[in-house]
């Protein structure tokens, strides 16, 4: 490793203080390569979402310019209250977008930390220059292709930011901050914003064109899910069975997928009796749930299964290929 490299670790990664003396505090070759090791996984991360965040800009940017802008069409949201304004105002868009998230990044800073609130900035920031520099195409006038693709390209340009590290809408900010103040679902408080924006866009833009604005907020609310939540929908299982052993081995070697084995009590009868058992849990794609319930009726038809969503996985056999079966 070079004294360029070195220096970039130590003073971006490593940064400990120099010692009472004044002289520079030296790192051995173990702290110099993990230091490297931090370095090159937070070069990767940060790569990545800048790539995640600027798909997203563009995305966004061609939802409001190629399909909702020209159409006056709204969304759900702070895009939703920027639309809004810049169609009763004549306020460009890029503007607005900046002036409506302004609270949200600075709620951001106080809610979820620095660097969301730096990224949230950079990326609305950049949605704004790209919708006040970039032209796009008016892809067509029809109603209702206008509400459903808008929507899709709106609510991918969302999703990607997110996966990236930032947000372009700053509703969710707002939303964790109520719920957290005042004891409600942040669902439960977006509905509640969401009422808002489209009563008033019904007021001002006609009952037509918020019906149609709520089609284009369900389609960029299915998308943002989408995005989120990835293409394969996870499974986490829980089972509770006297033939723990028979079951696992059927989840490695026939499903070809990892379990944990955890110690419990099953408790039975009248007086509370317990008795010591091994609970399985494994997480699998929803197109392998029916045949692990399959396997499970072929060991044991009677052991008790619970299964719930999975939002992601990190790490573990979950994304790896499995066994062939």
């Amino acid at each position: 490793m070079n004294s360029f490299w070195q220096k970039i670790i130590i003073n971006t990664i490593l940064k400990k203080p120099r010692k009472k003396s004044g002289k520079e505090r030296t790192y051995t070759k173990y702290e110099l390569a993990k230091g490297y090791r931090e370095f090159i996984i937070l070069a990767k991360r940060n790569s990545k979402d800048f790539v995640l965040i600027t798909l997203g800009i563009f995305s966004a940017s061609f939802g409001f310019k190629g399909f909702l802008l020209t159409n006056h069409f709204i969304d759900g949201g702070a895009t939703g209250i920027s639309l809004l304004i810049s169609i009763l105002t004549k306020i460009p868009l890029s503007i607005l977008i900046i002036g409506v998230n302004i609270p949200f990044i600075i709620l951001g800073y106080r809610v979820m930390g620095k660097a969301f609130a730096v990224k949230t900035a950079l990326a609305i920031t950049g949605l704004s220059i790209c919708l006040a520099t970039v032209t796009f195409p008016n892809v067509t006038n029809d109603n209702l292709l206008v509400a459903v693709f808008g929507g899709f390209f709106l609510g991918a340009g969302i999703g990607l930011s997110v996966r990236g590290g930032a947000v372009i809408d700053g509703t969710e900010v707002l939303a964790i901050f109520l719920s957290r103040k005042f004891g409600t679902t942040i669902g439960d408080i977006i509905v509640i914003i969401n009422i808002i924006i489209f009563s008033a866009a019904a007021y001002f833009l006609g009952i037509e064109v918020a019906l149609y604005s709520m089609i284009t907020y369900l389609a960029a609310s299915k998308t943002l899910d989408f995005i989120i939540e990835g293409i394969d929908e996870y499974i986490g299982v829980t089972i509770i069975s006297s033939k723990n052993n028979e079951i696992r081995q059927m989840i490695i070697e026939v499903m070809g997928r990892g379990v944990t084995v955890y110690s419990g009590k099953r408790g039975y009868g009248k007086r509370g009796e317990t008795k010591e058992i091994d609970i399985i849990y494994t997480v699998i794609t929803r197109l392998e749930l029916n045949k692990l319930n399959t396997e499970i009726e072929k060991i044991e038809p009677d052991a008790f299964v619970v299964m719930n969503s999975v939002k992601d996985t990190k790490g573990g056999m979950i994304k790896k290929r499995p066994l062939k079966h």
